[in-house]
C-alpha cells in the first residue's frame, strides 16, 4: 500500500474540515486583512516555537499559528494535520499506559520534587528563598 493510498484512508481531523470551510470565507476577504492574517499567523508560530525553549504553552501556539497561515498557506495546512495527527497518537498512547507505569511515573515525579526540596533546604540553595 503506497502513502497516498494511506492518507486517502485515514479520516482528517475535524478541525482540518472546518479549516477547508474557513478558507472560502477567508479567500474573499481583502488583500490587507489576508496579510494581516499572514502576520498575526507568523508571529504566532515564531512565538510558538521560541515558547519551545522558554516557558510558555508553545503546544497551544503552534496549532494557533499554523491554522492561521493555512488559510493562505497549504504547507501550514499540511503541517497542522500532521501535528493533529502526532497529537492524536500521543493522547492514544498515553491512554494505553498500564497501572505500573503510571505509578511509576507518579513516583519518580514526587522523588524528583522531594529532593529539590531537600536540596533547597539542606544544600542551601542561593536562588531559593528558604
Amino acid at each position: 500500500m503506497t502513502t497516498q493510498e494511506q492518507d486517502e484512508e485515514r479520516p482528517r481531523p475535524k478541525l482540518i474540515e472546518k479549516l477547508a470551510e474557513q478558507r472560502d470565507v477567508h479567500k474573499a476577504r481583502p488583500k490587507v486583512i489576508r496579510a494581516l492574517y499572514v502576520a498575526v499567523g507568523i508571529t504566532l508560530l515564531l512565538g510558538g516555537l521560541i515558547m519551545l525553549v522558554t516557558p510558555g504553552p508553545a503546544f497551544a501556539v503552534i496549532p494557533i499559528g499554523l491554522f492561521i497561515l493555512a488559510l493562505e498557506f497549504s504547507w501550514a495546512e499540511a503541517a497542522l494535520e500532521k501535528s493533529l495527527e502526532q497529537a492524536e497518537a500521543a493522547k492514544r498512547k498515553a491512554a494505553e499506559t498500564t497501572r505500573t507505569q503510571r505509578i511509576l511515573t507518579a513516583t519518580a515525579g514526587v522523588l524528583a520534587v522531594a529532593g529539590l526540596v531537600a536540596w533547597a533546604l539542606y544544600g542551601d540553595i542561593p536562588v531559593a528563598p528558604v
